[in-house]
């Protein structure tokens, strides 16, 4: 349904999306501008109007600055450069999944803060998943390899038992 293609989009990309759909309930179009999408319209709709929407959503994006989390982040050993989806470690290129990434975009971009599990499973994979605690602690136990972090002592993704994960400044190596 739409509603997942919405979600599958939102793993990897942050395109505009304006959904064009036949379901009119105010709880589908909010749920659907939760999920990310820019705009909702319910057929039957004339195609002026389809085409101003188009254009007001390319304004928004065309008039948008590089904001915070556009620009690369740089600390210590990591280097992630969000428009290119390029993480280096000590200089060096690491692969990331879709997600992996996803998920390390969504700690930066609350460093220092400690996220709750359901904070990152309902960012990253969905409100579907909002329990699915070894998922993430799976996906985390990935990041932190790439990321040259130690599983016994981690400084770059901390864990708060029972509670969640926070992103930490990383040290210089």
């Amino acid at each position: 349904d739409g509603f997942q293609v919405l979600r599958e989009i939102r793993l990897f990309s942050q395109v505009s999306v304006i959904m064009l759909t036949v379901r009119g309930e105010d709880t589908d179009i909010a749920r659907c501008l939760e999920l990310g999408a820019d705009d909702y319209m319910v057929k039957p709709f004339s195609h002026i109007e389809l085409v101003a929407r188009v254009q007001a959503v390319l304004r928004r994006v065309q008039g948008l600055s590089v904001t915070t989390e556009e620009r690369p982040f740089v600390s210590g050993k990591l280097s992630v450069d969000f428009a290119s989806n390029e993480v280096k470690v000590n200089g060096k290129s690491v692969k990331l999944s879709a997600t992996e990434s996803k998920l390390l975009h969504h700690l930066i971009r609350n460093e220092g803060r400690l996220l709750s599990h359901e904070n990152l499973l309902t960012k990253v994979w969905g409100e579907t998943y909002r329990d699915a605690r070894d998922l993430l602690r799976v996906h985390i136990q990935h990041l932190r390899q790439k990321l040259g972090d130690s599983a016994e002592s981690p400084s770059i993704i901390v864990t708060e038992h029972g509670m969640g994960y926070k992103f930490a400044t990383p040290a210089s190596s």
